[in-house]
């Protein structure tokens, strides 16, 4: 058990346990600080008070965080107490100097032990950060932690929490690599949580005047597909936005992603109509808050788009008047363009239109929002909603949510197996067939239930990773019954991809196996337990390749499979049968 200091002094100004300021939702509630080499100088097992050297800066931070409202606590491993190097009664003077230099913390958490005593709180192991989110009566996914090692990251992410890495001489380049967000000094950290906590507050809406009655343009070609997503699962603000067309062309993991800020935008508006493309549209199902669903391929979006025509483009013209929008939030990922779209919208009379644009809109764009590279996609989402005069509820909350599931499919068995979903719509970030077979193989021995899923073209992958020793879904899930599987899952071992994404809106642990094409940070599922997996630096990093660039697979390859059991046991992830012997495990591969 880690041990929990009684208080010394509490922070002055301390907010409700509701995580609300104002009334509005928020990111974090409280903040976690490792103590050598993020908040103080590392001596090497210190128990001298005098030793005590504050980090540059960190007083005027600290500082900040309390007149934010932000909870504080420390979170450290001391395992000079396990060596005799010092006592209890040394680590109580050394931490009451340490907050006569840097001021009061509202818990203090120590890990006593070395890693010889294979405890449950020593980090990387999550245990004592879940004790501090409770100490401070909020929850990890409501916490970030800042600290200066792999060891700190890891904890963090496998409780939920979000995690900042401030790197030191004796940060490893590996560790700094892997981490989802790196700050070159505490200060630097301080100034972005609360810039990130900032960006999703309310901002002063400026009502769209109605839209002026807009002659239907000629439709040619195929026409696009309108659906009612039938009656709306949410309570509108009085005197809000008539009807608000927001837009995510892309994947179905992008359109999950969006959610929490279309639910923002849902929460004020009187109708919803998302536009999404074909790829997009069973997430768009999921999504609460959504009215209408219109379903057209933007060709400056889609990995493989058609050709520009003028034909297609008529079609997409009409049905964008058709919608009658008062005005319209155009949310992409960071690398795309909300311009096209905004110049279609404005020749059909949209009023007012928001959107993330790093490129200069001219006229196009009412609400031009900057979001700085390395945010999550949600947080990107949730602060463009915000800007565009749209926060979240008081009675939401930041995470990703989609709309209830149906029992797994009887074939899955009873929840708490494990999920493999070893394909992805980029071969870039699917596992290599030959691990995904070794993954299951050990996972099964040691006592596991694994269920394999993919899609109706990933049925001779999912055959082959199942092998007869786990149960094979692939091919025989629409997104519904593939969510309904993730829901009902123990935790799910993925790349980075949609399935990953449908965990997290489900709180369900992931063992991300992630390749680096695309930024962990921005792409790593968000705000649910999860232990990272891969190599960070393998020569794919932030190429976007949708087909791997490097032979072999090798930010995925060189995984171990144990690994993966080793994660799984860091998210608290048990066998749910006795272990196997690996011949018996064999045996049933080979069908004998």
């Amino acid at each position: 058990m880690p041990q929990v200091e009684p208080d010394q002094r509490r922070s002055a100004r301390v907010v409700a346990r509701s995580g609300r300021v104002g009334g509005a939702p928020r990111l974090f509630d409280a903040v976690l600080l490792d103590r050598d080499g993020t908040l103080i100088e590392d001596v090497p097992y210190n128990g001298d008070p005098e030793r005590v050297r504050p980090m540059p800066g960190a007083r005027a931070a600290l500082d900040e965080l309390r007149t934010a409202g932000l909870r504080l606590a420390v979170v450290t491993n001391q395992s000079g107490l396990a060596k005799g190097l010092f006592t209890r009664a040394q680590l109580r003077a050394v931490h009451a100097r340490v907050e006569e230099l840097l001021g009061p913390f509202d818990a203090w958490l120590v890990c006593p032990h070395d890693d010889e005593d294979r405890c449950g709180c020593r980090k990387p192991a999550p245990k004592m950060i879940h004790s501090a989110a409770r100490r401070l009566g909020t929850t990890p996914r409501q916490c970030v932690l800042i600290g200066d090692i792999g060891r700190d990251v890891t904890a963090a992410l496998a409780a939920g929490a979000q995690a900042v890495l401030v790197p030191t001489p004796l940060t490893r380049p590996a560790e700094t690599s892997a981490a989802p967000w790196v700050a070159a000094d505490l200060s630097t950290a301080v100034a972005e949580i609360l810039r990130r906590q900032t960006a999703i507050a309310p901002a002063a809406h400026r009502p769209a005047a109605a839209s002026a009655a807009v002659p239907s343009v000629a439709a040619a070609g195929s026409a696009p597909t309108l659906v009612t997503a039938g009656p709306a699962r949410r309570s509108r603000a009085s005197g809000g936005a008539g009807t608000v067309l927001v837009v995510r062309s892309d994947s179905a993991g992008d359109v999950v992603v969006t959610g929490p800020g279309i639910r923002a935008v849902a929460a004020h508006a009187h109708r919803v109509v998302l536009l999404c493309g074909p790829r997009g549209r069973a997430a768009a199902d999921l999504l609460p808050g959504v009215d209408t669903v219109v379903v057209h391929q933007l060709p400056w979006i889609d990995p493989a788009p058609a050709p520009v025509t003028g034909p297609d483009i008529a079609t997409l013209t009409a049905t964008l008047a058709a919608v009658n929008a008062d005005e319209a939030v155009i949310f992409t990922s960071y690398h795309q363009s909300p311009l096209p779209l905004a110049l279609l919208l404005r020749t059909v009379g949209v009023a007012r239109i928001s959107a993330i644009s790093d490129d200069y809109p001219g006229s196009l764009l009412d609400i031009r929002h900057r979001v700085p590279v390395g945010v999550p996609e949600p947080e990107r989402a949730l602060s463009l909603a915000a800007a565009a005069g749209y926060p979240l509820p008081p009675d939401d909350e930041p995470a990703l949510r989609l709309r209830p599931v149906p029992p797994p499919p009887a074939r899955a068995g009873a929840p708490g197996y494990v999920v493999l979903h070893p394909g992805s719509a980029a071969q870039s970030r699917g596992l290599p067939p030959d691990l995904a077979v070794e993954i299951v193989r050990t996972l099964v021995t040691a006592g596991h239930r694994v269920v394999v899923t993919g899609g109706p073209d990933e049925v001779a992958l999912t055959a082959q990773v199942a092998g007869g020793l786990a149960a094979d879904l692939g091919g025989r899930t629409e997104l519904a019954d593939l969510a309904a599987t993730v829901a009902g899952a123990a935790a799910v071992i993925v790349g980075n991809t949609g399935p990953a994404h449908l965990a997290a809106a489900y709180g369900v642990p992931v063992v991300s196996l992630f390749a680096p094409t695309v930024p962990f940070g921005q792409w790593g599922p968000w705000r649910v337990p999860t232990v990272r997996l891969g190599d960070p630096d393998a020569p794919c990093r932030g190429t976007r390749a949708a087909t791997c660039p490097v032979p072999g697979h090798p930010c995925l390859s060189r995984i171990w499979p144990e690994e993966v059991l080793t994660a799984l046991t860091l998210l608290g992830v048990a066998p749910s049968r006795p272990p196997r012997s690996a011949g018996a495990t064999a045996l049933a591969r080979s069908g004998r």
